[in-house]
């Protein structure tokens, strides 16, 4: 999208830039979301005002900064670049937890959140012959930001969690950052882009497989593990890009980058064990 290849060699559209792939999937995802909350609930969607502005605020500062700041990283240096300065975001979610006295630096929680950054630069190949990280500034930046974002959309939802209802989080987070975005880029510029209907129809898809899901399915999850078990576990990200890869693009899948899907994989389950970190 940020190329204009949607399909390579099949579609070629008019660029789409970081900050209207953002406000696209957000703004989409509330859309939806909230008028189907109306109904099924009944109207019932009301949060004390303490919790809606604090879920608003994890929307805004933790899950759209984390997107918008990702895509900006991915648009100026590359994909590889991206992940492996966002997927940092573990470490910041140690060193806050340790530092505010709520987890000890032991080292079995140290060696499984290496264990995870080392098994997703395997999975990029980030040691073989001619592979390399972009270091443009901006990008690299963005990246860092991202993973700051990112660590707070962890350690701010696990909080919210254990007092509110995760749905309700959930909606308050992605009405509050559409209602931010639509102050920073108003509506009718979308309009003024003339957006062709394939692109309108990637919007909605990505809306739906690549925020309402994955947020939805993500918040509910941190009322179940700690911070720290909840993001190195997201490390599975670009662990599940090269399987997908593999199974429908017939990417290979080498002994190097299996090398650090195991070694994911492995870090997920040492720090799901309760008692060894």
């Amino acid at each position: 999208m940020f190329t204009g290849r949607l399909l390579p060699g099949v579609i070629r559209l008019a660029p789409v830039d970081p900050l209207i792939l953002t406000q696209a999937r957000i703004t989409l995802a509330a859309l939806l979301l909230l008028p189907i909350l109306a109904v099924v609930r009944k109207g019932a969607i009301r949060l004390p005002a303490g919790q809606a502005w604090r879920a608003a605020a994890l929307g805004v500062a933790g899950m759209s900064a984390s997107n918008y700041f990702y895509y900006l990283a991915i648009a100026r240096t590359n994909v590889a670049t991206a992940i492996i300065l966002q997927y940092t975001a573990p470490i910041w979610v140690v060193v806050y937890l340790v530092a505010r006295g709520r987890q000890r630096a032991t080292w079995a929680r140290i060696a499984t959140v290496a264990m995870a950054l080392a098994g997703i630069a395997l999975v990029l190949e980030l040691g073989r012959p001619g592979a390399a990280l972009e270091l443009d500034p901006i990008g690299v930046g963005g990246a860092l930001l991202a993973a700051f974002a990112f660590a707070y959309y962890n350690i701010g939802g696990e909080a919210l969690t254990q007092r509110a209802d995760a749905v309700l989080v959930s909606l308050y987070m992605l009405v509050g950052a559409a209602v931010f975005w639509l102050l920073i880029n108003p509506p009718w510029r979308w309009w003024q882009a003339h957006y062709s209907g394939t692109q309108w129809g990637f919007f909605l898809a990505f809306s739906l497989l690549a925020t309402l899901a994955p947020t939805l399915l993500y918040i509910s999850g941190l009322r179940y593990l700690d911070p720290t078990r909840a993001v190195v576990t997201s490390c599975l990200e670009p662990v599940a890009g090269i399987l997908l890869a593999a199974v429908f693009l017939g990417e290979a899948l080498d002994l190097e980058k299996a090398a650090g899907v195991a070694t994911v994989l492995g870090a997920i389950v040492l720090i799901q064990r309760r008692g060894s970190v």
